[in-house]
């Protein structure tokens, strides 16, 4: 698993998460991270999407949080991770 670093606007603080998969749905980049890098059946996780205001060497991502999008990227990546299921 890929592992990215995230700094957080206007703070000092960064966190850790691995990326289990990707997919671009209607020209917008989304990523479904992790914190843990062990194969737990009840792992956390979060939809990202790419928000398109980052430069050249970040990009800058939102938790998704629209109960439609979010529904509608999850089961994208429920049907690109066959062994998954994404609970909300």
């Amino acid at each position: 698993m890929e592992k990215i670093t995230f700094t957080f606007d206007g703070m000092d603080e960064t966190a850790e998460f691995y990326v289990l998969e990707q997919t671009m749905i209607n020209g917008c980049n989304y990523i479904l991270v992790t914190d843990s890098d062990s194969d737990e059946d009840d792992a956390e996780c979060m939809i990202l999407k790419d928000t398109g205001l980052g430069s050249e060497q970040d990009t800058v991502y939102e938790i998704v949080e629209d109960d439609t999008e979010l529904a509608a990227v999850s089961k994208v990546f429920e049907e690109l991770l066959e062994d998954i299921d994404i609970t909300m």
